[in-house]
């Protein structure tokens, strides 16, 4: 358990990142129909079933998700803005087997607790809307079914982010299970039980197509995505990230920011 990991260092690169490149070669290609849950146009009520989405899981993120999320996929491997990279302290403090260990089983917090500290924002007034619209649902949980409920609702969140297979998504999707490959597609059973979000390549690509029409982007342009490397299983993502030495938080691509956010 207190094997080091071999990589000392992110893997730096000088090329931008891949999806943009990739989605400008398909549309010369396919023709992708764009839809959200209610349409581009109607960005209140994807907000408002955000809200309702968030509930069950027990604290306000639905708003603060998603700044975060966009500049995720606009600025991918960024080494100031995409904060889905673990900092310089995580890689350097969790890179034994031990270490990562307990590195995945606090996942949860380092996911959600890293934008705040590495790129803190003002809260904006949807996020006030959310935190209420939350505070007030699980005051109703308390009220009806007790504390025992919510206390529920709360762990059973951390522990779906922790040591859990469908929890493998989290590093499945960017650590650098080969090298020169920064994004992994899962094309498994699971994405039955999570929007298809193994289908990460293809999200990449095209963050305006819906969950459910990714298959579809797959499959019109199989020929860009059959031959990239993919995962087969997210409980072997967890596995192979724990106990390979050449794997840890180390193995991300990151690039240089140059300043330029608009």
């Amino acid at each position: 358990m207190g094997a080091k990991v071999s990589r000392t260092d992110f893997e730096w690169v000088h090329t931008e990142e891949p999806h943009a490149t990739r989605r400008k070669i398909i549309l010369a290609i396919h023709e992708i129909a764009h839809n959200l849950a209610f349409g581009h146009n109607r960005a209140l009520h994807n907000r408002i079933f955000g809200f309702f989405a968030n509930l069950p899981i027990g604290i306000p993120i639905s708003i603060s998700f998603r700044k975060y999320h966009l500049e995720h996929h606009r600025y991918q491997g960024d080494e100031v803005i995409d904060v889905d990279l673990p900092t310089l302290l995580e890689a350097k403090l969790f890179c034994t087997t031990g270490g990562k260990l307990l590195w995945v089983l606090l996942q949860p917090f380092f996911y959600s607790l890293r934008p705040l500290v590495v790129r803190p924002k003002p809260p904006t007034p949807l996020e006030l809307v959310n935190l209420i619209i939350q505070l007030f649902f699980d005051a109703v949980v308390v009220k009806v079914f007790g504390f025992k409920v919510l206390g529920y609702l709360l762990i059973g969140s951390l522990l779906s982010m922790g040591m859990h297979p469908v929890a493998g998504h989290f590093i499945s999707e960017h650590y650098m299970f080969r090298k020169g490959f920064e994004t992994y597609s899962y094309y498994g059973p699971l994405n039955w039980i999570t929007f298809n979000v193994g289908y990460h390549n293809e999200h990449h690509d095209f963050p305006a197509v819906p969950g459910s029409r990714l298959p579809e982007v797959k499959r019109i342009a199989s020929e860009f995505y059959d031959d990239l490397p993919q995962h087969h299983s997210w409980s072997a993502v967890l596995y192979d990230f724990i106990m390979d030495p050449d794997i840890g938080p180390y193995a991300r691509i990151k690039r240089k920011h140059y300043g330029l956010e608009s």
